[in-house]
């Protein structure tokens, strides 16, 4: 079978390629990239179906190196499949599940467990992250080899740390000799002493306690010096200080072998724009301030972050009803992450689209070491069509994600993506665009 998505604008930064270009897909892989002429005229290809893309970027499908699937053990929040299902609709063709299930992903046979329901049930690559710990318990190493062997593409113990620091250095040699990532939940658990929004003076006015930025910090500088002794490759999630950027500057700088990640909402918004008691603004780690958000988008821009994930982590609408105290962390953001990035971020002059197509898919490929992220012929067909000049309003009704707890639920962005293929075949197509 043969596929031809005309009429777009090609962008490949493996290539460089930024150009009006048709690109052909046959039996699941790219066999042709074909500039169109000065006039728009494109090759004269049979294919058995055309993907009309005018209008709109056509680039490597985004990979998210940070996702919670709740897969096993809370699929009342979410599932393989609905996780996939959302994923699909937001662009990525390829995502990285967080290993804090229960039970939690510290075995090889977990591990297959997730992999094989992805298999059989989900259009989207999945991938299943092992944990550092037995039971993300912090206290003896997981069976990291046997994860490893089961295809598991990196190590982390998000959602909390691995406060002790000769354990964590001996995963992370573990992990240097399998030559996998390990990725780094910044987060000193006793500086944390209960918090649960930014240290500022809203939190103060609410009466709230807070987080301050050496929470993060701290932990980042510790896991840096390790990986500067280990060698191993060190990835650090969800950077939301000033000083997580400055810290990773300084370490490329040293040339320790490092990449680190900005969710969408860590760039977009900041501890002002959370209302009163509203638990969809609750997240770890929390809503910094305007200098925090600033300095990320810098970082972006610069180069010094690499990537944007998401941190996707669906909870029900009873948990989140509950008080700023007692209610869980985190949103959902797989289906609102592409948008953002183009509206506060290319639209916001900190990234070309070229730069927004690296850090959401040829930067993620190769911190996993993957073959993908690429329009290069040869490559699999993993693309996303996406539309810069679509003006929506995000509505979390429409979700595909089992939860619904975003921060976002009414914002306008511009840009929406309009299509997801994965090995050539169409996962997702828009139908409010009637794009077809």
């Amino acid at each position: 079978m043969t596929l031809l998505i005309e009429n777009g604008r090609v962008i490949d930064p493996a290539t460089r390629t930024d150009a009006a270009a048709d690109v052909l897909v046959t039996d699941g892989m790219i066999t042709a990239v074909l500039p169109r002429t000065e006039d728009g005229q494109g090759q004269n290809v049979q294919a058995d179906r055309r993907l009309d893309a005018s209008g709109c970027y056509v680039m490597p499908g985004f990979i998210d190196l940070h996702v919670h699937l709740r897969d096993p053990g809370f699929e009342q929040k979410e599932t393989v499949v609905t996780g996939a299902a959302a994923a699909a609709k937001g662009g990525f063709t390829t995502i990285v599940a967080m290993p804090n299930t229960k039970p939690v992903v510290d075995r090889g046979d977990v591990v297959g467990y997730v992999h094989h329901k992805a298999e059989n049930m989900s259009r989207v690559h999945v991938l299943q992250a092992g944990a550092i710990t037995k039971n993300m318990e912090g206290k003896e190493l997981a069976a990291i080899e046997s994860m490893v062997q089961a295809g598991s593409p990196a190590i982390s113990e998000d959602g909390k740390s691995v406060m002790n620091a000769e354990l964590l250095r001996r995963a992370m040699r573990i992990a240097k000799e399998l030559d996998i990532v390990v990725l780094s939940h910044c987060e000193d658990r006793n500086l944390v002493n209960g918090g649960v929004v930014n240290e500022d003076a809203n939190a103060k006015e609410r009466g709230l306690p807070g987080i301050s930025n050496n929470v993060e910090d701290v932990i980042a500088v510790r896991d840096v010096m390790l990986a500067k002794e280990t060698g191993v490759w060190l990835h650090l999630c969800h950077c939301s200080t000033k000083g997580s950027v400055e810290i990773v500057r300084r370490a490329k700088e040293e040339g320790i072998r490092i990449s680190a990640e900005v969710c969408p909402h860590h760039f977009t918004l900041t501890s002002d724009d959370m209302p009163a008691g509203d638990a969809n603004y609750k997240m770890n780690p929390p809503l910094r301030t305007k200098e925090d958000v600033e300095a990320l988008r810098q970082g972006l821009k610069d180069g010094i972050l690499d990537v944007i994930a998401t941190d996707h982590a669906p909870h029900t609408k009873e948990e989140k009803n509950d008080s700023m105290l007692r209610a869980p962390f985190g949103i959902v953001g797989l289906e609102t992450a592409a948008a953002l990035t183009h509206t506060e971020l290319v639209l916001g002059g900190y990234l070309t689209p070229m730069q927004m197509a690296e850090k959401m898919s040829y930067h993620p490929a190769r911190v996993l070491k993957l073959d993908r992220g690429s329009l290069e012929p040869g490559k699999a067909a993993d693309l996303v069509v996406f539309d810069p000049h679509k003006n929506d309003t995000i509505d979390a009704s429409r979700f595909a994600s089992k939860s619904k707890n975003t921060p976002f639920h009414g914002r306008k962005v511009t840009g929406a993506v309009r299509a997801t293929i994965v090995d050539g075949e169409i996962i997702y197509m828009d139908e409010r665009n009637n794009f077809t």
